[in-house]
């Protein structure tokens, strides 16, 4: 029986899967969109979530060293604490959405389009 059981394995092992999870949500901080399997979008939603609700609550040094063991990149951290949290500060959660994206072509896998909330679309347009 699959009791108390509330995480998906996605056919890695533990530190392969939050590695994957750490390197994937760096990349939807970043870049604000990103295109992968449906699994895994499910998987990294809650874990993006929590890194953003943390920027939003605690402005201070605790939570940048928090964010800092999170995404090991200052950068990001930064954009986190400046862009992110004043974007969101309305915002009680829900703030990645998954939309699905048909299929891959080489494996018939389900795709999906994993993107934040009220992103700028004008300025990736003209960068």
């Amino acid at each position: 029986m699959r009791h108390g059981i509330n995480q998906r394995k996605l056919n890695r092992t533990s530190k392969h899967r939050l590695a994957m999870l750490h390197n994937m949500s760096m990349s939807l901080i970043d870049q604000e969109r990103i295109i992968t399997t449906l699994p895994k979008a499910k998987e990294l939603r809650p874990y993006v979530e929590r890194i953003i609700t943390v920027a939003k609550t605690q402005d201070n040094l605790q939570g940048r060293r928090i964010l800092y063991s999170k995404t090991k990149d200052t950068v990001l951290v930064k954009k986190l604490f400046t862009v992110l949290s004043k974007r969101y500060e309305n915002r009680n959660g829900g703030y990645c959405r998954i939309m699905k994206y048909g299929f891959r072509k080489g494996d018939n896998a389900p795709l999906a389009v994993i993107e934040l909330v009220d992103r700028d679309v004008i300025t990736e347009k003209k960068g």
